[in-house]
């Protein structure tokens, strides 16, 4: 009996290796990563000293006939193209904020296009490219725009079929324990269709005794809730003793009119991860990869994560270690693709492409904890802070706070 082709893949924006992870867990064979950020690249190097890693790792200062070359690959033959191009140029954040973002025009937005070169020198049979979900936002997806025109570039250059199929999907409803939107676009060289398999986890809401609940928080870190803590996950800056007086799975907006707190804030004026907390019994919220000091999620408890939480919640195995300090780890984690939606994309890849048998379980997800505790009570709001109870405007909307409101140009009073 004749054993199965190797499926042979390059990682482009490797970062930590989630992606990588999860794919080569799906049974893809990693042949080169390409990274410039050198605490990524050292973590890669310790959690993989197997895998080769591009010189230069900048992809801009690369042809992809070096990429190629350096992986050993010729054109046609390697099986998986994956990567997601840094995301920020697409990210909702600075839709809040100032009601856009330099998308296309932003100097990061190059590496999109990289990564469209190489498409089109190695011709890969499949494509997968990962995306946070602004990059196909209606009437703002330039980026999504862009690959659509060059793929049918390509085609027409080498004779190819890249069709692209956005996917767009919750990490948890596969099982993670982490609510994470992200876009995933995937085209294989011969036109052949995708589909996103149907979610085997869901919210207590739409649980209809079919499948699986969400993946809580409590399954993913509860084995490691202690009350003793390294000085390195206590809070810091103006908002941390507000922390233990809000309530598990809320945030700042606790502490408005609207909600059961002080009114301290006004709706909706700060982002949605400020004071955020974990619930036990949810989901995590996402990952930041570059929190302030009261950017969340925090633990239930009021505390930041552990960096061993956090690579728990974005279902890295245990003996995945991190390089750098604190900052760089937690900027790893919170940049990756969760292991475990790598390894549900690999394994759907190679059973719709390429019509291969594969199990349906995926192993990196938590196993369900059947302990968890009740809820932490919330405590009362310290005195220092009551000078601020008041009456507060509410945000205007999307796109109209005040970065937006600098932006905006004075009326013409000769118009």
């Amino acid at each position: 009996m004749s054993s199965k082709p190797i499926k042979t893949m390059i990682s482009l924006f490797s970062g930590a290796g989630g992606l990588d992870l999860g794919l080569v867990a799906a049974g893809f064979r990693n042949k080169l990563c390409v990274e410039i950020d050198d605490a990524s690249r050292e973590t890669l190097l310790a959690n993989h000293p197997t895998w080769k890693l591009a010189t230069p790792g900048d992809i801009h200062e690369l042809t992809p006939a070096e990429v190629m070359q350096q992986a050993g690959v010729e054109p046609t033959e390697l099986t998986l193209l994956a990567g997601g191009p840094p995301c920020q140029p697409f990210s909702k954040s600075g839709y809040w904020v100032t009601g856009d973002t330099s998308r296309l025009t932003d100097p990061r937005a190059k590496t999109l296009r990289a990564y469209l070169d190489l498409v089109r020198e190695a011709q890969p049979k499949v494509l997968l490219l990962e995306n946070v979900k602004g990059i196909a936002f209606s009437k703002k997806d330039e980026g999504l725009q862009l690959l659509v025109d060059e793929l049918d570039k390509i085609n027409s250059l080498k004779k190819t079929k890249y069709i692209p199929h956005v996917i767009a999907l919750n990490a948890a409803d596969y099982g993670v324990p982490q609510l994470r939107e992200r876009v995933f676009i995937i085209a294989s060289r011969d036109g052949s269709d995708f589909n996103l398999p149907e979610p085997t986890h869901f919210s207590p809401e739409k649980f209809e005794g079919k499948g699986n609940l969400h993946s809580a928080a409590w399954d993913a870190i509860g084995d490691l809730d202690v009350d003793i803590w390294p000085e390195e996950v206590k809070p810091s800056g103006k908002w941390a003793d507000l922390l233990p007086t809000i309530p598990e799975g809320q945030n700042y907006l606790w502490h408005t009119e609207r909600m059961g707190g002080v009114p301290l804030f006004g709706w909706r004026t700060r982002f949605w991860s400020f004071l955020l907390k974990l619930a036990k019994n949810k989901p995590s919220w996402t990952i930041q990869a570059q929190p302030g000091p009261a950017t969340g999620p925090f633990h239930w408890k009021g505390r930041l994560l552990s960096i061993r939480e956090l690579a728990r919640i974005q279902t890295f195995p245990d003996d995945y270690q991190f390089s750098g300090d604190r900052r760089a780890a937690h900027k790893q984690i919170g940049n990756a693709v969760p292991p475990a939606i790598g390894e549900l994309l690999g394994l759907e890849i190679r059973r719709q492409f390429f019509g291969e048998r594969v199990r349906k379980r995926l192993r990196l997800i938590p196993e369900r904890r059947v302990d968890c505790p009740l809820p932490e009570k919330a405590k009362a709001v310290p005195e220092k802070y009551l000078s601020l109870c008041g009456s507060y405007d509410a945000h205007p909307g999307t796109g109209k706070g005040p970065g937006a409101q600098k932006r905006e140009p004075k009326e013409d009073v000769y118009a």
